[in-house]
């Protein structure tokens, strides 16, 4: 197909029809229209184009009037929207973006509507989440101008915009879409036709492995949440994001992702957010899920545990990683408690590992250390908001209280969970590293691409490319090959691009040629 017969993304000439005048339609004809473009807004509910233009006009005058938005620009962009009643209104149209129901049968329903109304060089664009841009094209008769469209809520804040294009789709048409989001003020990326696409194919490490922690019982819900806020630097926790999210959005997204990939042990579900989506538990929007929520939308603070305190008489670190004992060392340091300096612990001894991967106990029994005596604790990741402590089975009550005494000296909180593999941020970022790693190894987007989606559709601190980089990816393999030997789970298998690239000492943006 060629796009060279349309007006440039750029022209005010430009005619871009809306088809869905919910959330997510309104976000996309505004950002539209207020860059240029004539928009036409259609919905098959009566009256439902017509309130979608007074509600855009509305946002149009509160911009204007706290001077984010010239007047004059406001006025002539009301000017430019225009509410259709039916689907021949839009006739005229170079580019149509649906954001209808998120069902297959709908969307080719339209489409095939639209296949006889608009000029065969218009592009149809859906603005899918989940379904396959490919399905949606079949059977049309001119399925190489399909492509996906996928904005974020809300449209206007959220910059970002992935084009996708499908197995039929012309490349001129994706390379179109491209250059009219990021006209509109969004950074558009290029992605094939896969389950979730980037941004939602990549989030699924952050939500699924929090929940498999807290299916293993490692740790509390508040405890899981603080850990990945305080030491990960996450801006919500996932039972926190859930919540928000609402489980009868997030949760059949997490199946569907699954199924789709013919049951991918890396997105695998967990039973507790089923149970809960069909108890009724669905988060924020009702008032209750993980946590519960107040008639005014704010979450009731729930505490950690409170622990026992005491002051240890000695400490003895282990050196089996150096990088990481010297980060527990200052910390000890600063409590003011002796550290021991002999290769094994006095009898009375608080014993300290930093596992990397690994549990406490494959820590304790590899250095041959009394389990009740023994603590492991996170050095990985940032130590200066929040303290982890993680028990073996065998620790005692005694020692735990040490532990907390010690780390919570300076009135840093201490979190304590239970024996596992990884601890709990290592877990989640190094999962989360290892999918954006098989994201660039199955070709879906560039590498760098993968990590401007994720950092501005997911909000994370860093793109996973560029945290796998900042960690090591010699060190995020470690933790996953020690994850997937103590569990026995593949759902820890390394990618091949992170594989390769930590042992050949690249970057895990490196390209091959």
């Amino acid at each position: 197909m060629e796009t060279g017969t349309l007006p440039a993304p750029t022209s005010p000439d430009l005619v871009v029809g809306l088809v869905g005048c919910g959330i997510m339609g309104r976000g996309i004809a505004q950002i539209a229209v207020l860059s240029g473009a004539r928009v036409r807004l259609h919905d098959g509910r009566e009256g439902a184009a017509v309130a979608a233009r007074e509600e855009l006009l509305a946002t149009f005058a509160k911009l204007a009037d706290k001077g984010k938005l010239d007047a004059g620009a406001a006025q002539q962009a009301g000017e430019r929207l225009v509410a259709c009643g039916s689907l021949e209104d839009l006739a005229d149209c170079h580019v149509v973006v649906e954001a209808i129901v998120e069902n297959l049968d709908a969307k080719k329903a339209l489409f095939g509507a639209l296949e006889g109304i608009v000029s065969a060089d218009a592009i149809l664009a859906t603005n899918t989440s989940s379904l396959p841009v490919t399905a949606i094209a079949a059977g049309l008769k001119r399925p190489g101008r399909v492509a996906g469209f996928h904005f974020f809520n809300p449209v206007p804040l959220m910059k970002i915009v992935e084009a996708i294009g499908g197995f039929l789709t012309e490349p001129a048409v994706v390379d179109y879409l491209l250059a009219l989001g990021k006209h509109w003020g969004h950074t558009a990326v290029r992605a094939k036709d896969t389950p979730g696409f980037i941004v939602n194919h990549a989030g699924r490490g952050y939500g699924t492995e929090g929940l498999r922690l807290l299916a293993e019982g490692v740790a509390s819900v508040p405890a899981l949440d603080n850990i990945l806020r305080d030491t990960a630097g996450f801006r919500l926790g996932p039972c926190e994001l859930l919540d928000l999210t609402g489980l009868d959005v997030s949760h059949p997204v997490m199946e569907s992702i699954y199924h789709q990939y013919y049951e991918e042990p890396r997105f695998r579900p967990q039973v507790h957010t089923r149970q809960m989506l069909t108890a009724g538990a669905l988060g924020k929007k009702v008032g209750h899920g993980f946590y519960r929520y107040g008639a005014d939308g704010k979450k009731e603070n729930v505490a950690e545990a409170a622990q026992p305190t005491a002051r240890a008489t000695s400490v003895w670190l282990s050196q089996e990683r150096p990088e990481l004992a010297e980060r527990i060392a200052v910390l000890i340091a600063a409590a003011g408690i002796p550290q021991e300096s002999g290769e094994r612990p006095s009898e009375s001894a608080l014993c300290i590992v930093t596992p990397l991967g690994e549990d406490a106990t494959t820590c304790c029994v590899r250095e041959n250390l009394d389990a009740r005596r023994t603590v492991g604790v996170e050095a990985l990741f940032d130590v200066s908001r929040r303290r982890v402590v993680m028990t073996t089975p065998a620790t005692d009550a005694q020692t735990l209280a040490m532990a907390c005494g010690l780390f919570g000296a300076t009135g840093t909180p201490v979190s304590v969970i239970r024996d596992s593999a990884g601890l709990v941020s290592q877990r989640v970022v190094a999962h989360i590293v290892n999918i954006a790693c098989e994201i660039a190894q199955q070709g879906i987007a560039e590498p760098q691409d993968i990590d401007r989606a994720v950092t501005l559709g997911l909000g994370y601190p860093l793109g996973p490319l560029a945290w796998g980089d900042q960690l090591g990816p010699q060190t995020v393999l470690a933790i996953l090959k020690n994850l997937e030997l103590q569990t026995g789970d593949s759902r820890y298998r390394p990618s091949p691009w992170l594989q390769r690239r930590a042992l050949l000492g690249l970057s895990l943006h490196h390209k091959e040629i």
